[in-house]
């Protein structure tokens, strides 16, 4: 597994130095250069191609893991994953694929992985729902797209801030990767190396310097491989409760539904509608006030960065407890219920300027 994870991180690391080292030839193409955005937060234009390292380094990692289980399944994998982050990739190139056609790509990618691995949801521990989805494919296999894509979508909606889904994306292939090892399913923990050393190596420039972006295509690949894992965890290993993946990413999950319920019925707005009211956001604006009158680039830099610890420790209050819990699916439910809860309170005390201070990170710089 050491083998596997510094391969993916090498490959990575090296990929994102020679993207940044010579950004000046792919620049006109690459670089995110809107830095007035409703929803952007840096200082300078950046290159948004950092999928590309991800990617290779995934590749990187899998061609190494299925050399030592002599297998070919992880091939499948990578090939069933290729929409997803393809779809993302061009629209890093040329600005111009909307959020319908990614998500349909990250559809078409689960539909693959049905097909070609059984990465299928057959079970939600729910009796009712479980006989429906075991007696027709059909609607397992939608069930799974509409996971998948959901999954890899919300990894999308959180990456604003440099480390924040990355690091979020560790956290949850971490914690998958001890499950597997919980249930010797080995081959399966290769690619969560696989993706620890690729996300690793790509991190090592994003955070916190931000010197590169995942873009859509290193957002969508990485919900996708999340989604993608988690669906053939539950699938290969019955002992595994399929709300242990769900704890794992609900706060993505949670916050993409409850952006599609704050847009559609209290602003009245289109759910595609882009506003700065992700709880990210919200956190940067109204938590992370440090150095707020500076223009600097390393200021704002610098404030982009110290948002995304909030996050971490946010996301670590579900991946921990799914860890510790991942076979009881009772106590799976009502943890994900609680998460659910904590956010809301989250948001409305920020919203309401109720957050502790012992919470807010101060240092004025008004007076420069």
């Amino acid at each position: 597994m050491l083998q596997i994870l510094l391969l993916a991180l090498i490959a990575s690391f090296t990929t994102g130095l020679l993207l940044i080292r010579y950004a000046h030839l792919h620049a006109r193409f690459s670089s995110d250069g809107d830095v007035t955005g409703v929803q952007k937060f840096h200082a300078t234009p950046v290159p948004r191609i950092g999928g590309l390292p991800i990617m290779l380094g995934l590749i990187a990692g899998c061609a190494l893991s299925g050399y030592l289980n002599t297998s070919v399944w992880v091939l499948l994998l990578l090939l069933s994953a290729f929409p997803a982050f393809a779809a993302g990739f061009v629209e890093d190139l040329t600005k111009k694929i909307g959020p319908l056609p990614r998500l349909l790509a990250t559809f078409v990618a689960a539909a693959l992985g049905y097909f070609l691995l059984g990465a299928g949801l057959a079970r939600l521990d729910i009796p009712l729902i479980d006989t429906l989805l075991g007696h027709y494919w059909w609607l397992s296999l939608l069930l799974t797209m509409v996971a998948v894509g959901g999954v890899a979508h919300a990894v999308n909606i959180i990456d604003g801030y440099n480390g924040l889904s990355g690091m979020v994306a560790v956290f949850i292939f971490l914690a998958i990767a001890y499950v597997c090892f919980k249930v010797q399913d080995i081959v399966l923990m290769s690619v969560c190396f696989a993706m620890l050393g690729a996300i690793l190596g790509f991190l090592f420039w994003n955070f916190p310097r931000g010197l590169i972006f995942a873009g859509d295509g290193g957002a969508y690949l990485i919900g996708f491989m999340i989604a993608e894992v988690s669906v053939l965890l539950v699938a290969r290993n019955p002992a595994v409760s399929p709300w242990f993946p769900l704890l794992c990413v609900i706060y993505p999950v949670f916050e993409t539904i409850f952006s599609i319920y704050r847009r559609k019925f209290l602003q009245g707005r289109a759910v595609g509608y882009p506003d700065a009211l992700h709880l990210h956001q919200m956190v940067y604006k109204r938590m992370v006030l440090w150095m707020v009158g500076s223009k600097e680039a390393r200021h704002l830099t610098q404030r982009n960065s110290m948002t995304s610890p909030y996050l971490w420790v946010l996301a670590s209050f579900s991946v921990v407890p799914a860890m510790l819990f991942w076979n009881h699916t009772w106590i799976l439910m009502l943890l994900v219920l609680l998460f659910v809860l904590a956010y809301l309170r989250l948001y409305r005390m920020i919203v309401h300027f109720k957050t502790p201070r012992w919470m807010v990170l101060r240092r004025d710089d008004s007076s420069r």
